[in-house]
């Protein structure tokens, strides 16, 4: 059996696509059906022309399977009803188009949003087709016997929508460039971030499922590195800010090898404040990574006194110390279930 072979950073980002515009047309309605019905000993039977079908509807559609907006092209078209035919017959009506998005997709028209996708199979009828025409067996009355007259079908619905994906997940890694997230993200689940040995930054948000021994699933994704300035825009800013809206709860990473790592902290709640007020006040805990380093042991109790928060001292890169993060993140998870939401399902 062949392996598939690894994706790198680069490639990867080709396939991550988290913002589209696209244009949505509905399907064209069916003309009226024109016609008179005659055959031998019944010449004029009267008008029998059928109603034209309706257009079919542009509809986008929630699918778990997707995790990029990068198969959504950028115009979609609704298939066109058919004529009304003779005899009283009607035109067939136009198949739906459906446009599969990931779950999480923001909908917007004209920088106000109209839908927000949240639930695998949910459904937004993003342009309505058009109505079929009448036919003139339609406008048949007393005063007119023999009706020549007939409607064309309606044209579909034109807009123009901005899609946007916002990374749906419980916990949330937050930190800055090469404190260790995606090593992290790699030690917990399955996720294959790009990982080397020289420093870089992670270039699309990654999600991670962890497993645990009841069959419970914690979806962990890796916000990539802020730096400051983010909520300016500054370097991919609110590129990545956004992403990190829809978790439930922070795990902020800092790197303990550094002087001074509680100042990472601090920096990064600023931009997180500066972005959305009360985004830095959601339920969290402080990951110490790279306490395999002889300075990070030196920082430790340094940090433990400046923060507030549960810090919890770990290396990605030897696995020391992970069963304490994800027995604390299950219990992050626990309390969450319990306020009685429903928890997001992978």
């Amino acid at each position: 059996l062949r392996q598939k072979r690894a994706i790198s950073e680069r490639q990867l980002t080709r396939y991550f696509v988290d913002q589209r515009k696209v244009r949505v047309v509905g399907g064209q309605g069916g003309g009226g059906g024109h016609s008179f019905y005659s055959e031998p000993r019944k010449v004029f039977g009267g008008p029998d022309g059928g109603n034209g079908g309706d257009g079919g509807h542009v509809i986008l559609k929630a699918d778990q399977q997707m995790k990029s907006l990068s198969s959504v092209f950028p115009f979609y078209h609704g298939f066109h009803g058919e004529r009304g035919g003779s005899k009283n017959c009607y035109g067939a009506n136009g198949a739906h188009m459906y446009v599969k998005v990931p779950v999480g997709t923001l909908v917007k028209e004209d920088g106000k949003v109209v839908a927000d996708l949240t639930q695998h199979g949910e459904e937004y009828i993003a342009a309505y087709g058009g109505a079929g025409g009448k036919g003139n067996r339609f406008f048949l009355s007393n005063e007119n016997r023999a009706p020549k007259f007939f409607t064309p079908g309606e044209p579909g619905q034109e807009r123009v929508l901005q899609l946007e994906l916002k990374t749906t997940a419980h916990a949330g890694l937050v930190g800055f460039p090469n404190a260790g997230k995606s090593s992290l993200l790699r030690a917990i689940s399955r996720a294959k971030p790009a990982v080397a040995a020289y420093p870089f930054t992670t270039l699309n948000p990654h999600v991670g499922i962890v497993h645990y021994q009841d069959f419970e699933q914690v979806a962990v994704a890796d916000i990539p590195g802020l730096i400051k300035g983010a909520h300016q825009n500054r370097g991919l800013g609110m590129a990545f800010l956004k992403h990190i809206e829809r978790c439930l709860f922070l795990l902020y990473v800092v790197d303990l090898s550094v002087p001074q790592p509680w100042i990472q902290l601090q920096d990064l709640k600023y931009e997180l404040e500066a972005y959305e007020k009360g985004l830095s006040e959601r339920p969290c805990v402080v990951i110490g990574n790279k306490i395999d380093l002889a300075q990070s042991r030196i920082n430790l109790p340094l940090l433990r006194e400046q923060v507030a928060e549960r810090v919890i001292a770990l290396s990605a890169l030897t696995g020391d110390n992970l069963e304490e993060l994800l027995l604390h993140l299950r219990e992050l998870y626990d309390i969450y279930v319990k306020t009685g939401q429903s928890p997001v399902k992978w």
